[in-house]
Formats: structure tokens, sequence, C-alpha cells
């Protein structure tokens, strides 16, 4: 069991690491045509079964507040990338769905944005650093609901 000392330095150690991380991720953002957040909406949708997701699955798994997300994929929707319809299981919820062109445009701003990442985040840790964040990363969310 950690004490309260080492849980908050652990914390503040992952925070400011991930804004470092964040900030230079989000300057070299390889694209104006669409924003970080834009693209995560779009990765978050192509890992998904027939590339779509409820809005509020969509929400959970994305930072930004629901009124936000709702415009963003308005957004998305109003460019083509995006299409919304009714849930045909509960017509209280409405399916966000990844289209062609949309996901075409992920996959060309994908590329570059991981030769991003792994410079960043490769060119700091080796093979073995990567694998253990990731299962630190894995436990810290562990219990998300």
């Amino acid at each position: 069991m950690s004490t309260r000392v080492d849980a908050v330095t652990a914390w503040e150690s992952l925070f400011r690491a991930q804004v470092a991380v964040m900030r230079t991720i989000a300057a070299e953002f390889p694209t104006r045509d669409i924003s970080l957040n834009e693209y995560d909406v779009l990765f978050n949708l192509s890992r998904q079964p027939g590339r779509e997701l409820r809005q509020r699955d969509l929400n959970r798994q994305t930072l930004l507040a629901q009124p936000s997300l709702s415009r963003l994929i308005d957004r998305l929707a109003g460019r083509g990338y995006v299409e919304k319809a009714p849930d045909p299981k509960d017509a209280r919820g409405t399916l966000i769905r990844l289209t062609d062109e949309g996901f075409a445009l992920f996959r060309r701003v994908a590329v570059e944005h991981m030769a991003s990442i792994t410079a960043r985040v490769g060119g700091a840790l080796d093979t073995d650093d990567l694998a253990q964040l990731a299962v630190l990363c894995d436990k810290l969310r562990a219990d998300e609901g």
C-alpha cells in the first residue's frame, strides 16, 4: 500500500509528464484539416466495430465535456467525416459513425501523428520502459467506469 506522499508525488509526475508530452504533440500536430480533439473522435470511432459508437460512450472516451463533444460531432458531420443516426436499439441514443471520407482523413493524419508520438515518447523511453508505462497506465484505468 502506498503512502499519501508517494501517491501524490507519482500523480504530480504523471500529470506534468502528460502536459509536457501533450504540448509537444499538439504543437507538432500534422494538419490544419482537423483539430487534435477532432482527431481523437475519429481515432476512437476507427477502433470500434463498424466504426460506430453511441455518443454517450464516445463521450466517456474523450476528454471533452458533453456539450463540447456534441458541437464537435456536428462540425465533423457537416464536413462529411461522421454521420449521426438514431440508435435502433434505444431511440434515446444517437450513433456516431465514421464515414469512409473520415476514415481516410484519419489514416492520412495518423501516419504523421504517429511519427511525432514515436519521436517524443519513444525517443525518451526504451522498449522495456514503454511496456512498463503501458502496464502502469492500464492499472490506473482499471477502475474506469
